[in-house]
C-alpha cells in the first residue's frame, strides 16, 4: 500500500518577488500607526530588510519559550532560511495559497502576522532542515515548541510541499513519515498518522491538489490520490484513487469527479 500514486515535491530555487515583501512592510508600518498597541510586535517585521528576516523575527517571536534568548533564536531561524532559499519559496507559496483559498485572509501580511497554521509550516520547514542537518535535538525541540504554542504538530522528519493550506491548524497531526504533495489544503483536527506502534514507512502519502476535511484521520501507509477529497470526520484505511470524494468510516469512495477540479483549491466540504 501507499505506493500506487506519486507525490511530487517541488523544489525550485527561485527568489521571492520584492514587491511581496514591500506590500507585508508597508502593511506592517500602517497597522503598527494605528494600533499603537502592537507597536512592539510590529517594528521588528517592519524593520526587516527581507522576507527571510521578517519570518525569522516573527517565528522567534512566536515560539521562543522561557530561558530562551529571542534574538538568538531569530538568528538561528534567519541562518537556516538563507542555507536554505527553497524554504522562502514555500512560504511565498503557502502564502499564496492562504490568500486564494481562506476568504478570512485579508493580505498575505494578515496570513503571516495572524495564521497558525502557516506559522506552523515555516516553523516546521526549518526543524526539518535542521534534522537533516543532523541537529536532530534542536528539531525535536523546536517541533515541540510549535506543538505547545500552536497547537500543531508535526514531526521534523514529514515532507510538506508548497502551496499548503492548513487552515485553522488546531488539533492537527501529522507523523514522522507523511509526504504532502504540493498544492493540498487540510482543515483542522485533521490526523496523518500511523495504526500503531509499527516502525520504518508507516505514515500517509497526501498527492497533489487533496482536500483533507475537519476532523479526517488518514491512517497508515496509504495514499491519498491527487486531486481526491477527504470528507470531514471520516477515518481512511486504504488507498485512494485520484479523483475520487471519500467517506464514512471506513471511508469509501461517494463520487468520481473530473480530472479539473482541484478539491484544494474548491474548499469545499460538502460530499
Amino acid at each position: 500500500m501507499g505506493s500506487a500514486v506519486p507525490v511530487t515535491l517541488r523544489t525550485p530555487h527561485e527568489s521571492p518577488s520584492p514587491s511581496l515583501f514591500e506590500q507585508c512592510v508597508a502593511q506592517a508600518n500602517r497597522l503598527r500607526a494605528r494600533e499603537p498597541i502592537l507597536a512592539r510586535v510590529l517594528a521588528p517585521l517592519a524593520e526587516a530588510s527581507s522576507l527571510e528576516g521578517m519570518l525569522a523575527r516573527h517565528l522567534s517571536a512566536v515560539l521562543h519559550a522561557p530561558g530562551v534568548d529571542i534574538p538568538a533564536l531569530s538568528d538561528l531561524f534567519a541562518e537556516v532560511l538563507q542555507a536554505h532559499p527553497s524554504i522562502t519559496g514555500a512560504a511565498v507559496a503557502d502564502l499564496d495559497a492562504a490568500c486564494d483559498r481562506d476568504p478570512a485572509c485579508t493580505s498575505p501580511f494578515h496570513a503571516l502576522l495572524n495564521f497558525k497554521g502557516f506559522q506552523a509550516v515555516q516553523a516546521h520547514r526549518v526543524a526539518h532542515h535542521l534534522l537533516q542537518d543532523r541537529r536532530e535535538d534542536l528539531a525535536s525541540w523546536l517541533s515541540n515548541r510549535v506543538s505547545v504554542v500552536l497547537g500543531v504538530d508535526i514531526h521534523p522528519a514529514a515532507r510538506l510541499g508548497r502551496g499548503l493550506l492548513i487552515d485553522h491548524g488546531t488539533g492537527v497531526v501529522i507523523g514522522e513519515t507523511t509526504v504532502v504533495g504540493d498544492d493540498v489544503s487540510i482543515m483542522q483536527n485533521v490526523t496523518l498518522g500511523g495504526t500503531g506502534n509499527e516502525t520504518g514507512d508507516r505514515h500517509p502519502k497526501i498527492a497533489e491538489g487533496v482536500m483533507i476535511g475537519s476532523g479526517a484521520k488518514v491512517l497508515g501507509n496509504v495514499t491519498i490520490g491527487a486531486m481526491s477529497k477527504v470528507a470531514a470526520g471520516s477515518v481512511v484505511l486504504k488507498d485512494v484513487p485520484p479523483n475520487t470524494t471519500v467517506a464514512g468510516i471506513p471511508a469509501e469512495v461517494v463520487r468520481w469527479h473530473a480530472p479539473s477540479q482541484m478539491p484544494s483549491q474548491a474548499m469545499d466540504q460538502q460530499i
